[in-house]
Protein backbone atom coordinates (compact mmCIF):
# COMPACT_ATOMS: atom_id res chain seq x y z
CA UNK A 1 0.00 0.00 0.00
CA UNK A 2 1.57 3.55 -1.13
CA UNK A 3 1.61 6.46 1.56
CA UNK A 4 -0.07 9.16 0.57
CA UNK A 5 0.05 11.21 3.18
CA UNK A 6 1.82 14.78 2.32
CA UNK A 7 5.58 15.27 4.27
CA UNK A 8 5.19 19.41 4.84
CA UNK A 9 8.39 21.13 3.47
CA UNK A 10 10.64 23.76 4.83
CA UNK A 11 8.73 26.68 3.20
CA UNK A 12 7.35 29.01 5.69
CA UNK A 13 4.36 29.26 3.04
CA UNK A 14 3.88 25.60 3.38
CA UNK A 15 0.18 24.62 4.09
CA UNK A 16 0.28 23.39 8.17
CA UNK A 17 -1.75 22.82 11.07
CA UNK A 18 -2.99 25.72 12.85
CA UNK A 19 -0.80 24.90 15.86
CA UNK A 20 1.77 25.10 13.83
CA UNK A 21 1.50 28.86 12.85
CA UNK A 22 3.80 30.93 14.87
CA UNK A 23 0.68 32.94 16.00
CA UNK A 24 -2.80 32.58 16.47
CA UNK A 25 -5.81 35.01 16.74
CA UNK A 26 -8.76 34.58 19.18
CA UNK A 27 -11.86 35.39 16.96
CA UNK A 28 -12.44 38.37 19.32
CA UNK A 29 -9.36 39.61 17.56
CA UNK A 30 -9.84 38.85 14.35
CA UNK A 31 -13.21 40.69 14.17
CA UNK A 32 -11.47 43.29 15.52
CA UNK A 33 -8.87 43.42 13.12
CA UNK A 34 -12.15 43.12 10.55
CA UNK A 35 -13.46 46.13 12.34
CA UNK A 36 -10.41 48.15 12.31
CA UNK A 37 -10.02 47.74 8.83
CA UNK A 38 -13.05 48.62 7.83
CA UNK A 39 -13.47 51.80 9.92
CA UNK A 40 -9.92 52.92 8.45
CA UNK A 41 -11.15 52.01 5.03
CA UNK A 42 -8.85 49.85 4.23
CA UNK A 43 -10.05 47.38 1.45
CA UNK A 44 -10.81 44.05 2.81
CA UNK A 45 -8.45 42.04 0.46
CA UNK A 46 -5.72 43.27 3.10
CA UNK A 47 -4.86 41.13 6.16
CA UNK A 48 -2.85 41.57 9.07
CA UNK A 49 0.88 41.90 9.37
CA UNK A 50 2.20 40.58 12.66
CA UNK A 51 5.75 41.51 13.00
CA UNK A 52 8.48 41.57 15.84
CA UNK A 53 10.75 45.14 16.26
CA UNK A 54 13.65 46.20 18.28
CA UNK A 55 12.73 48.89 20.62
CA UNK A 56 10.36 48.98 23.43
CA UNK A 57 11.51 49.28 27.19
CA UNK A 58 11.98 45.50 27.13
CA UNK A 59 13.81 45.02 23.63
CA UNK A 60 11.23 43.77 21.33
CA UNK A 61 8.30 45.19 20.07
CA UNK A 62 4.93 43.58 18.79
CA UNK A 63 3.83 45.26 15.48
CA UNK A 64 0.39 44.91 14.03
CA UNK A 65 -0.21 46.41 10.24
CA UNK A 66 -2.29 45.81 7.57
CA UNK A 67 -0.83 43.85 4.50
CA UNK A 68 -1.76 42.83 0.72
CA UNK A 69 0.74 41.08 -0.67
CA UNK A 70 3.73 38.52 1.16
CA UNK A 71 7.09 39.03 0.99
CA UNK A 72 9.03 35.90 -0.06
CA UNK A 73 10.18 34.17 3.69
CA UNK A 74 6.25 35.21 4.98
CA UNK A 75 4.32 32.43 6.81
CA UNK A 76 0.83 33.47 4.80
CA UNK A 77 -2.12 31.53 6.39
CA UNK A 78 -5.91 32.06 6.42
CA UNK A 79 -7.64 32.40 10.14
CA UNK A 80 -11.42 32.86 10.07
CA UNK A 81 -11.30 34.79 6.77
CA UNK A 82 -8.24 36.90 7.77
CA UNK A 83 -5.20 36.63 5.84
CA UNK A 84 -2.03 37.01 8.60
CA UNK A 85 0.90 37.62 7.70
CA UNK A 86 4.36 36.71 9.80
CA UNK A 87 8.04 37.08 8.77
CA UNK A 88 10.34 34.43 8.97
CA UNK A 89 12.28 36.30 11.58
CA UNK A 90 9.82 37.37 13.25
CA UNK A 91 8.15 33.61 13.76
CA UNK A 92 11.07 32.63 15.60
CA UNK A 93 10.36 34.90 18.14
CA UNK A 94 6.34 34.18 17.93
CA UNK A 95 5.91 30.80 17.75
CA UNK A 96 3.13 29.49 19.91
CA UNK A 97 1.61 33.49 20.61
CA UNK A 98 -2.21 33.95 20.80
CA UNK A 99 -3.62 37.38 20.00
CA UNK A 100 -6.54 38.35 22.09
CA UNK A 101 -8.29 41.74 21.90
CA UNK A 102 -9.57 42.49 25.83
CA UNK A 103 -11.34 45.11 27.09
CA UNK A 104 -10.46 46.09 30.95
CA UNK A 105 -10.55 48.95 33.39
CA UNK A 106 -7.45 50.57 31.84
CA UNK A 107 -8.89 50.45 28.57
CA UNK A 108 -8.88 47.83 25.40
CA UNK A 109 -6.45 46.56 22.83
CA UNK A 110 -4.81 43.35 21.59
CA UNK A 111 -3.13 41.22 24.08
CA UNK A 112 -0.22 38.99 23.28
CA UNK A 113 0.25 35.79 25.19
CA UNK A 114 3.98 35.32 23.95
CA UNK A 115 5.29 31.45 25.61
CA UNK A 116 8.53 32.66 24.40
CA UNK A 117 8.49 35.72 26.29
CA UNK A 118 11.30 35.87 29.34
CA UNK A 119 9.83 39.12 30.46
CA UNK A 120 7.70 42.17 29.78
CA UNK A 121 7.06 45.62 30.21
CA UNK A 122 4.03 47.42 32.11
CA UNK A 123 1.83 48.04 29.04
CA UNK A 124 2.76 44.86 27.70
CA UNK A 125 3.47 45.76 24.16
CA UNK A 126 7.51 45.23 24.48
CA UNK A 127 9.15 42.00 25.73
CA UNK A 128 12.54 40.44 26.36
CA UNK A 129 13.73 36.53 25.60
Amino acid sequence: MENTEQVPTSSPQAPAPQEDFPVTLTPKAVEMVKITRDQEGIDPSHGLRVAVRGGGCSGFEYALDYENEARETDWVYEQSGLTVYVDAVSARYLQGTSIDYVLGMAGAGFKFNNPKAAGTCGCGSSFTV
